[in-house]
């Protein structure tokens, strides 16, 4: 993966990635960003399902570049699968979704269309800048959603030393520069912390594979269209307290990173964003059971260290209800 720092490497890091005239991927909040790079056109349609219109598109073109959270990374994902393009990635959340060949397709009520794989991730630039008008909800989200890929790279089947180095580089900048991000939004230092803590989990996810967490989170997301991000602040504490029967030495090293109870520092992170409860989201408990049967079949609960059941996921999802 080509990864550089500054929106002004962008030119640069689509040379290398063979990127010359892109389909750019970008929301309309974008709108008013001039990038050193002219797309040869846009799709501003952030979630799309559309996939095959937008794949026309980019087919036209050598590439394709996403600009935003993990929603127009995604698309970009599944839009560089479709075309067989390679695709470079300007994150502007810490969802770590540019490091990764698979993708989610949301409909544009964020609702869970599908997925896949495939995806040719070429090229990262980051930029913090980007990133300091994000409101509270969506900076502590997302950041939680990276603090879950350095937790569950540590235990996840394919886990290995590598992964594990930037896991715990990633969950100790991220344990420590999130609270300052919150009590300081405009930040530039602080902002920059938490993004390097998101690139970390994000090349640990890609290193290693997701868990339990995911998979909670994943069910009830793809079901409401509710923040993934969130959702995982609030599924990984139970998935933490689940796991430290079956993997100790890794939770107990993820614990040492963030400074204190792994489960208990994660909650305490959550509470900055605000929602830390299932029921605040509006999720029905009677439908609790379902949601636990669909996690268990996900592929996060298939790699844990040891898959829970429906029932078991039950109970956790209820924990956190």
């Amino acid at each position: 993966m080509i990864v550089r720092w500054g929106l002004d490497a962008l030119p640069a890091v689509c040379a290398e990635a063979g990127v010359g005239s892109p389909l750019l991927v970008a929301s309309p909040r974008w709108d008013g960003i001039e990038l050193p790079v002219e797309p040869r056109t846009r799709w501003t349609e952030v979630p799309s399902h559309r996939i095959e219109d937008a794949a026309v598109e980019a087919r036209l073109g050598d590439g394709v570049v996403a600009l935003g959270g993990g929603s127009a990374i995604d698309l970009g994902k599944a839009l560089s699968a479709a075309a067989a393009l390679p695709l470079v990635s300007i994150p502007t959340t810490y969802s770590g979704a540019e490091w990764t060949t698979y993708y989610g397709i949301r409909r544009p009520d964020r609702r869970m269309q599908g997925g896949g794989s495939g995806a040719r991730p070429t090229g990262i630039v980051y930029d913090a800048a980007l990133t300091l008008d994000l409101p509270r909800e969506t900076t502590v989200g997302t950041a939680l959603n990276a603090l879950a890929h350095c937790a569950e790279a540590l235990y996840a089947h394919g886990h290995n030393d590598a992964a594990d180095e930037e896991a715990l580089a990633g969950a100790r900048l991220v344990s420590e520069s999130l609270p300052r991000v919150v009590e300081a939004p405009g930040d530039l230092g602080a902002r920059t912390e938490l993004l390097r803590g998101a690139c970390h989990g994000g090349a640990a996810l890609a290193g290693s594979m997701l868990a339990l967490a995911h998979a909670m989170a994943q069910a009830v997301g793809g079901r409401y269209g509710l923040p993934h991000g969130t959702l995982n602040g609030i599924c990984l504490p139970p998935a933490l307290r689940f796991n430290a029967r079956f993997a100790p030495g890794a939770v107990r090293r993820f614990g040492e990173a963030v400074g204190g109870d792994p489960a208990g520092r994660v909650e305490e992170l959550a509470r900055l964003g605000g929602i830390t409860r299932l029921r605040e989201f509006g999720v029905p408990e009677g439908d609790l059971p379902e949601l636990a049967e669909l996690a268990a079949h996900r592929a996060g609960n298939q790699a844990n260290p040891q898959p829970a059941t429906p029932v078991e996921i039950e109970q956790l999802l209820r924990s956190v209800w």
